[in-house]
């Protein structure tokens, strides 16, 4: 599937590297690249380092009307060419753990709670009709393998993250039931269309990037993800058939070698 134009795409969570390799990958493959972050200095520097052409943007993506103020920048930068934004992947998120259930704390929940299922929350619904109209409507989180063995630690990590792909299968359902699932009502010509858009979840173990390696060469990463992984991964979604993704969890564990 190609839709033989270039996409606008938003990354957020666009500071930390994975954010920089997607914004880069997304960038190489020819689309226009808007990538967000909290802190100016910060997005500044890493959409420099993603490379030219990638536009910074800032926003609390845990505030609602912060993230309608960012969709309706981003629509005054693509006025020009009237387009809308094609993907959203989002790359938010944090951890925080502990050491069993009673220790949870309620401090560490709102972090986690406002990172992993807020932002996602307030993205999807302010991105929502523009990801549903293209013809290559796309959007990814990232979550992790804990989720299907949760831990007593990392229980309120795991919640969040559930909770957030939750959140992201309705949207899938969402785009499901407006295009190839919708059904035809008695008496009118509504009928399906193709399946254009869709919702994913990337499901790693961890992530490990460049600068980790480095600061660490004796570790060996057994079962992380590398961030130009998850990179061509979310440059992939654009080439592959919405039908064929929509509401997958889609694994990008790498074998462990032994």
């Amino acid at each position: 599937m190609s839709t033989g134009r270039a996409l606008n795409v938003l990354v957020t969570g666009g500071s930390g590297p994975s954010g920089i390799a997607a914004a880069r990958a997304l960038r190489n493959a020819g689309h226009t690249v808007f990538t967000v972050g909290s802190d100016g200095p910060r997005i500044e520097a890493a959409a420099a380092e993603a490379g030219s052409g990638v536009t910074p943007l800032v926003c609390d993506l845990a505030d609602l009307a912060d993230v309608r103020t960012l969709h309706a920048t981003v629509h005054a930068r693509l006025a020009e060419t009237g387009g809308a934004v094609d993907g959203v992947i989002h790359l938010v998120g944090g951890w925080r753990g502990a050491k069993g259930i009673t220790d949870q704390s309620d401090e560490d929940w709102e972090f986690l709670e406002s990172g992993a299922v807020t932002t996602l929350r307030n993205v999807t619904r302010v991105f929502y009709d523009d990801l549903a109209a293209s013809d290559a409507g796309r959007f990814a989180m990232v979550s992790s393998t804990a989720v299907g063995q949760p831990t007593a630690g990392g229980a309120s990590y795991v919640a969040a993250k559930a909770a957030a792909e939750a959140w992201t299968l309705a949207v899938a359902d969402g785009f499901h039931r407006g295009q190839s699932g919708r059904k035809q009502e008695p008496g009118t010509d509504t009928v399906a269309v193709e399946q254009r858009s869709a919702a994913v979840i990337f499901v790693v173990k961890a992530l490990v990037d460049a600068a980790m390696r480095a600061k660490s060469p004796e570790r060996t990463f057994p079962g992380f993800t590398d961030v130009e992984d998850l990179a061509a991964a979310a440059v992939g979604l654009f080439t592959s058939p919405a039908a064929e993704l929509n509401g997958r969890r889609l694994p990008l564990v790498p074998e462990i070698k032994r």
